[in-house]
This record gives structure tokens, C-alpha cells and sequence, in this order.
């Protein structure tokens, strides 16, 4: 079994919908659920050792793609900005759940790479905590020093809506990703702090501007968590080739997104997709980038996962797939994992 650790997952905002419908979320996550993606039992069956898992803070409303036209187009309006008081509140309840499931030994908050690689021997699931959309982060950057302390190691500035730091890119089909403005002056400030600190700055949710404009401003390899390739499915979300040459130029790299509107040809929310898409996606990723600059970003409990991965219990059927193209043994480990753990030791100054 190749160990995995992912660059993206959503289970602590499933995990605080639980608490808030009066579940236990330290107890589903310590002895399994059949709720959504990730838990501690079906990670260990699918050999899934770790991740960043995600601070996000969701819309009011129940967030849904616009219906495709008859062209099989969709462009989904972005979100609203939301408030920053009630998302600093969110914030600090998912970061909560995270310390609990630490102090409960369900998962091991990680900090470093060698503390990851620690929990991995171990057994104990790597949680890195990381922030995706900055909502609850006020524009003097206090509160970021204080969730850097309680063990923030990873942020995006922006989820696909527009805050202080920046500009969002829409889901949309067919789109480039060049979809409107970079960073505020607030965000080249946020950029600077992460760099000073030592947190991973994640392009996934950016415009193609803001993209640019942390390559301008970043010391740190690029890194888009859980993004694919924009010339195999043109979302706004994926990444051009020219994206994916600076990504590569940076000795950064690009996690595959499960998410099947970012895998499929169509755009469609569909999830009978095959792993040969899965699989065509990380060979243009290689090609285009070298076998250094890929890794997975699953975005486990906040995307629909092609059915034959299923949930994390599933992962390695991914891998079998990836071994049976041809992918050898120390290819696989950098895929899996240490791609992901290079680029954390570069932005983390190790």
C-alpha cells in the first residue's frame, strides 16, 4: 500500500455540521461514519495518512452549480462576500474540533514535516491545518498571527468568492481562468506574512491574475492544492499551461482534484467517471511538468468523487491505477507523498 498524504479535504467543515446537528464530531471521525468522505477508518483502509484540512467557511445558503445550458455550459455566479465577524466565529469552531481530535488522539496535528512523517510511522492520521478563504482574517493580520500559533501551516487566500485579500474565480464551463482581478493591497500584505511565518500559500481558488501576482510577490515554490489541467476540462478553476510552466519553474506542484466537473472532459457533475480520466489528467500534469511537480488533492467532503473511489476508503484504487499505466515505485512516492512534504519543508523553512 502507498501511503497518501493529500493536499486538500473538507472533513472538518463536515465535522462542524455534525456538532452543530448535536453529533459527536471527535467520536465519527475516531470510529467511522457513513457520512461522506474521511474518517479514521476508512483513511487507514485507504491508505490515506494525512492531509491539509480545510478551515472553510460556507455560504449562508446551500451552494449549488448553476444547470448546464443545452450546450452543456454553466457559469455559476460567484458568492456574495460574507461578514467577518460570524466567519471568525466558524473559524475558531472548526479549529476547535481540530485540537480536540489531537488532544482525543484521532489525528495528530502536525506542524512539521518531520512530525508528519512521525504520525505516518505511527499510524496516526497527519492532520496539517490549513485555512481555504481567509473570510475570518482581518486586514492588519493579528488573527492570522494568532491561528499560526494554535498551528495554521497552510492557507488560500480566497475560496471562489471575492474578500479583502482578493478575487475568487467562478465555477463556470467552458471559462478560462482569467476571470477578473488579482490581490488587494490587503492580499500582497497576506502574501509577505506567509512568507515571513512560514505558510503555505495555496492558488487554487485564485484568479489567474491573483495567480500571477503571488508569483510576483511569493518566495515559496507554487502550489495549487486541488486543481487540474485546464486543457482537458476548461473550467475557470484549472490551470493553463503557461500556469502550469511557472508552477513547474518554482519547483512547486499541482495536487489532482477528484472533483469530477474539474476531471471530466463535459464539465458535468457526474460521478461515473473512470479512473482513466483520473489517470489522463496526472500524465498531462507529468509531461508537462515533471514527475517532481505532481501530487493528489483529493477534495474529499466537498466535491462529488467519481463512484469508483467512492470515499477515502477507496484511494488506493487510484494508485493501481497510476501503477498499472506505468508509473514505477519512486514515481508513486512522490505522487503520493513526498512531492507534498518537499514543497511543506520549503515554505515551512525547514
Amino acid at each position: 500500500m502507498n501511503l497518501v498524504f493529500d493536499g486538500h479535504n473538507d472533513v472538518l467543515l463536515r465535522l462542524w455540521r455534525s456538532r452543530n446537528e448535536g453529533r459527536n464530531p471527535v467520536a465519527e471521525f475516531r470510529n467511522g461514519t457513513s457520512a461522506g468522505h474521511i474518517d479514521a477508518p476508512r483513511a487507514k483502509r485507504g491508505g490515506l495518512a494525512g492531509g491539509l484540512c480545510a478551515i472553510y467557511i460556507p455560504s449562508p445558503h446551500d451552494f449549488t452549480l448553476r444547470e448546464p445550458d443545452a450546450n452543456g455550459h454553466y457559469a455559476t455566479p460567484l458568492d456574495p462576500p460574507l461578514e467577518r465577524a460570524s466567519s471568525l466565529d466558524i473559524a475558531l469552531e472548526m479549529a476547535a474540533i481540530a485540537h480536540r481530535l489531537d488532544q482525543d488522539g484521532s489525528w495528530r496535528l502536525c506542524h512539521t514535516t518531520t512530525e508528519i512523517r512521525e504520525a505516518m510511522t505511527d499510524g496516526v492520521f497527519a492532520a496539517v491545518l490549513h485555512m481555504e478563504g481567509c473570510e475570518a482574517i482581518d486586514a492588519d493580520l493579528d488573527t492570522l498571527e494568532v491561528f499560526h500559533a494554535a498551528g495554521l501551516r497552510s492557507l488560500g487566500p480566497v475560496w471562489s468568492r471575492n474578500n479583502i485579500f482578493g478575487h475568487g474565480v467562478p465555477f463556470a464551463y467552458p471559462s478560462s481562468p482569467d476571470t477578473g482581478p488579482g490581490l488587494t493591497r490587503a492580499g500582497e500584505e497576506l502574501v509577505r506574512a506567509c512568507n515571513r511565518l512560514g505558510i503555505l500559500i495555496d492558488l487554487a481558488h485564485l484568479t489567474e491574475k491573483g495567480f500571477w501576482d503571488v508569483e510576483r510577490l511569493s518566495d515559496q515554490p507554487l502550489i495549487a492544492s486541488h486543481s487540474n489541467v485546464h486543457a482537458l476540462t476548461p473550467v475557470a478553476r484549472n490551470l493553463t499551461d503557461r500556469q502550469m510552466d511557472a508552477i513547474k519553474a518554482s519547483h512547486g506542484l499541482v495536487g489532482l482534484n477528484y472533483a469530477v466537473t474539474m476531471l471530466r472532459p463535459d464539465g458535468r457533475d457526474d460521478a461515473e467517471t473512470s479512473l482513466a480520466t483520473m489517470v489522463s489528467h496526472v500524465d498531462y500534469l507529468v509531461d508537462r511538468m515533471g514527475i517532481d511537480c505532481v501530487a493528489l488533492g483529493s477534495d474529499f467532503d466537498g466535491a462529488t468523487i467519481p463512484n469508483v473511489i467512492g470515499d477515502a476508503a477507496g484511494n488506493q484504487r487510484l494508485v493501481t491505477a497510476l501503477k498499472d499505466r506505468g508509473y514505477g515505485p519512486s514515481d508513486l512516492d512522490k505522487i503520493c507523498r513526498e512531492n507534498w512534504l518537499r514543497v511543506l519543508a520549503s515554505a515551512w523553512h525547514e
